[in-house]
């Protein structure tokens, strides 16, 4: 069984910084592409970041280019997403996503990031 299990959310103040570290279980983690996605009140889901299997490649959303980086560790599972000089706009639900196209779609149980003076 897919697992992935977000944490490391909370209360931040603009400017502030904070890791959201994913701990991945239930398939070959070293295989496959791994992907921040983020949900605000009151809107869709955003793609954020994905990190190649690898951890060579990665790619980010223009709204958190050099500010976030995500990174993985294949030998412990783990995939982390760093946010820096955060933005009152940062907050949302942050959720781990595993996704191959046509074939699944996972998602862990999501952190709540509050951005706020």
């Amino acid at each position: 069984e897919v697992q992935l299990v977000e944490s490391g959310g909370g209360l931040v103040q603009p400017g502030g910084s904070l890791r959201l570290p994913c701990a991945a279980s239930g398939f070959i983690f070293g295989s496959y592409d791994m992907s921040w996605v983020r949900q605000a009140p009151g809107k869709g889901p955003e793609w954020v970041s994905s990190i190649n299997s690898g951890g060579g490649s990665t790619a980010y959303a223009a709204s958190v280019k050099g500010r976030f980086t995500i990174s993985r560790d294949n030998a412990k599972n783990t995939v982390d997403l760093q946010m820096n000089s955060m933005k009152t706009e940062d907050t949302a639900v942050y959720y781990c996503n595993l996704w191959v196209a046509g074939l699944f779609d996972y998602w862990g149980q999501g952190t709540q990031v509050t951005v706020s003076p």
